[in-house]
């Protein structure tokens, strides 16, 4: 008996083939010799004797050479093709309109392909099936190379909404696991309610674990300065009216240290209050060093060193800090910002040595700002306010941090504060905008007060005097009380806070403390 052929010599495949080498067409029942025609136990072949099916089969007739629709599955050995699909006629050997087999040219099922039964022998798509169960294992084509496996995927766990909601407290506190988190987040995509309970819980997180602050402890610099001069004094030191001014100056450089351009030109609102509302100014950072550099210049005129603005000078009426300001950005709008800081931190350098190298003396200088005069160390504590508030708004535009200066500064700040406001309540009822005196006493004699009381760091006990300033304040003729914080009495005086907005414990005369608060907040300016 002739070997199997795996591939025909006129194009037939090789299914189209029996094992013994015969060819016949698709659909004809090959002859096959008498051991071959026995049937599967369990179904309805032709017997010998007759080659016809039996009764309840449908199996086609030679003669019709066509399956009906009641035709059972072929065995092995004829590779018939499964019940529900129709095979070509021998006239065509190709598929009718109704056949979901595919063209011997692609040999490739199609969707409506049904999958082969228990007993047909198995092969990859696309590969030729052999011709029998005798064929040789070496004639069969090889199958194609499999693919390398795809990596697991981390599956996301299916929680109920209950589950994701009670877990959002562990989210918040990362303490979650890697699968319980995507499995919150892809929650909080879709469900309104958890995200914004979630929102509020990360929002208590931050306030369980405030942020560190990056900044060096404000008295750091005071601790260390005061230990080593404890153990060798300067031969020349800070005279204490312009120890905050050194101390603040130094704070705003290391904070301007690490600043890059684009920080440099980050939007910073300057406001103040006017005396009727409040008003504000939009620059940059390098505009506010400027302006610290320019009114820092009326100090350093007054010291008889250069004028930072030079022939820019205002010449139509007395300089004031806001005139200048005005003309040294109209003028240096596009400085750079390394320029700007070196300029300002020389000049505050020199202001520091000056009055150090005069030991003190020179005090009965008085500096103008305008239509008033202060003198020489309340001008130093005065700029070291300005340079400490401002600090705060350049601090507040790049999101960092910034303390309060040290207890003892901010006292000193306060008392300069507290000291001018019976002018400023004085220069706002010559304005009409404070109430008539209520008693006139001669100077030097005590008067109508307030009792101003600043609580936190840097606060103290402080007595104003209302109907005049050269009325002498009198703790037994207090008609009012005020307290409120140092912070807040600050924010206040540098025009950061309407003073109908101040938050402060009032008792008494009321007319008396809005015309105290509405003072205090008229010491501001640009």
């Amino acid at each position: 008996m002739p070997p199997p052929r795996s591939a025909p010599d006129d194009g037939v495949p090789a299914a189209d083939q029996d094992p013994h080498g015969l060819r016949h067409d698709r659909g004809e029942a090959p002859d096959r010799p008498d051991h071959a025609d026995r049937p599967t136990p369990g179904t309805d072949r032709p017997t010998p004797e007759t080659d016809r099916p039996t009764s309840g089969t449908d199996r086609p007739t030679p003669e019709t050479d066509r399956p009906t629709s009641g035709t059972d599955r072929p065995t092995p050995e004829t590779d018939r093709p499964t019940s529900g699909t129709d095979r070509p006629t021998p006239k065509t050997d190709r598929p009718t309109p109704e056949t979901d087999r595919p063209t011997p040219e692609t040999d490739r099922p199609t969707s409506g392909t049904d999958r082969p039964s228990p007993g047909q022998d198995r092969s990859f798509p696309g590969q030729d099936r052999p011709s029998s169960p005798g064929q040789s294992p070496a004639d069969r084509p090889p199958p194609p190379p499999e693919s390398p496996p795809e990596p697991p995927r981390a599956a996301v766990p299916r929680l109920g909404h209950g589950v994701l909601k009670s877990l959002l407290g562990a989210w918040a506190l990362a303490a979650c696991s890697a699968e319980e988190t995507a499995a919150v987040e892809e929650h909080l995509t879709d469900c309104a309610p958890c995200a914004d309970e979630a929102l509020r819980l990360r929002d208590a997180v931050r306030l369980l674990h405030p942020e560190d602050n990056l900044d060096l402890d404000p008295l750091l610099r005071s601790r260390v300065l005061e230990g080593c001069l404890g153990r060798r004094p300067a031969r020349i030191p800070v005279p204490g009216w312009a120890a905050p001014y050194d101390a603040e100056t130094a704070r705003l450089d290391a904070l301007l240290n690490d600043m890059g351009e684009a920080e440099w030109r980050a939007p910073v609102r300057l406001t103040w209050y006017d005396g009727r509302q409040e008003r504000s100014r939009d620059v940059t950072v390098a505009g506010v060093v400027g302006h610290l550099m320019t009114v820092d210049g009326m100090v350093a005129t007054a010291l008889g060193l250069g004028d930072p603005l030079g022939d820019a000078t205002p010449a139509d009426g007395p300089a004031t800090p806001t005139g200048r300001t005005e003309a040294y950005w109209h003028r240096n709008a596009d400085a750079p910002p390394g320029e700007v800081r070196e300029r300002w931190r020389e000049q505050s350098h020199t202001l520091v040595r000056t009055v150090s190298f005069a030991g003190g003396a020179g005090t009965e200088r008085t500096v103008p700002y305008g239509p008033v005069s202060l003198p020489l160390s309340d001008a130093f504590l005065d700029r070291a306010f300005g340079c400490w508030v401002h600090a705060g708004d350049i601090a507040d535009a790049v999101d960092y941090p910034y303390e309060p200066p040290a207890p003892a500064h901010l006292h000193r700040m306060i008392d300069l504060a507290v000291r001018v406001l019976p002018e400023a309540l004085a220069a706002r009822r010559r304005k009409g905008l404070a109430g008539p005196p209520r008693e006139l006493v001669t100077a030097g004699s005590p008067g109508r007060t307030l009792h101003l009381e600043v609580e936190g760091s840097g606060g103290g006990h402080w007595y104003v005097a209302l109907d005049s300033p050269a009325a002498v304040p009198s703790p037994e003729h207090a008609v009012a009380h005020v307290a409120l914080d140092g912070a807040e009495f600050c924010r206040l005086a540098a025009g950061h806070v309407p003073p109908e907005e101040a938050a402060a414990g009032q008792d008494g005369d009321r007319e008396a403390i809005r015309d105290v608060l509405s003072a205090a907040a008229s010491l501001s300016r640009l």
